[in-house]
């Protein structure tokens, strides 16, 4: 298999019934799958002969207010060829569930945990999905952008900063 483009044309044939959103910017391409396809998408993708892809990195992006809400973003890479694939499966808001990817990536097991515990997206199969980076009984997910500011007064001595409310601009609320 040699480039990106290789990458999609293996999906396309492998999953003809796929829906895909493929874009290419600066070199990179990225394919958007529908969330519940995702997993056969990549698992096409890890089974594809002439590469074998690493899980470099599994994030997500909360997209608040637009729907759908969330984006999980799964960067693939092969070192033999080189080649960098980005892959996205977008989630509503309400019911955000994935498959979980440690199947294919065992890896993926603490990337997943992370995501879980920062923007509240589950992870279906997941062998101990629970929180990684916040404390056991944290309530809310920190990286969700509807998640309350909080602030807590320093003492200084000399100077008083100031507290982040009265810094971050008010933005009107969205309709």
């Amino acid at each position: 298999m040699s480039g990106a483009g290789a990458c999609v044309a293996l999906l396309r044939e492998r999953l003809r019934d796929l829906d895909l959103d493929v874009t290419e910017f600066r070199g990179e391409v990225t394919v958007i799958v529908p969330a519940a396809q995702a997993f056969e998408a990549l698992r096409a993708l890890r089974d594809a002969p002439g590469w074998t892809p690493v899980l470099t990195d599994l994030t997500a992006i909360d997209r608040f207010p637009a729907e759908p809400r969330f984006e999980v973003v799964y960067l693939l890479t092969g070192y033999s060829p080189p080649v960098r694939l980005r892959v996205k499966a977008r989630l509503p808001g309400e019911v955000a569930v994935m498959a979980s990817v440690t199947g294919l990536w065992p890896g993926a097991n603490w990337l997943e945990r992370e995501v879980y515990d920062m923007f509240g997206i589950r992870f279906e199969g997941h062998p101990g999905l629970t929180r990684i980076l916040m404390p056991d009984d944290w309530e809310g997910h920190p990286l969700r952008k509807d998640f309350p500011l909080t602030e807590e007064p320093v003492q200084f001595s000399g100077h008083t900063p100031k507290v982040p409310s009265t810094i971050i601009p008010k933005s009107p609320p969205r309709r």
